[in-house]
């Protein structure tokens, strides 16, 4: 059986942690943030972790 190959896209947006838990950054930092207050655009740098839900599917996704 072939390979499976890795999603690329999925591999520039997420990293997989040593705990096995995968990081993700915010969205909603491209564009019209002028209507964004300051604090929100702070707190928008932060990164998140993935949710239990959905990190079997992108770890198959990212390691292929």
């Amino acid at each position: 059986m072939p390979k499976q190959k890795s999603n690329s896209a999925a591999k520039k947006r997420f990293s997989v942690k040593k705990s096995g838990v995968i990081k993700r950054s915010k969205q909603g930092r491209r564009h019209n943030l002028g209507n964004k207050a300051t604090s929100v655009k702070r707190n928008l740098r932060k990164s998140a972790y993935v949710s239990d839900a959905q990190s079997k599917t992108i770890k198959q996704m990212v390691q292929g």
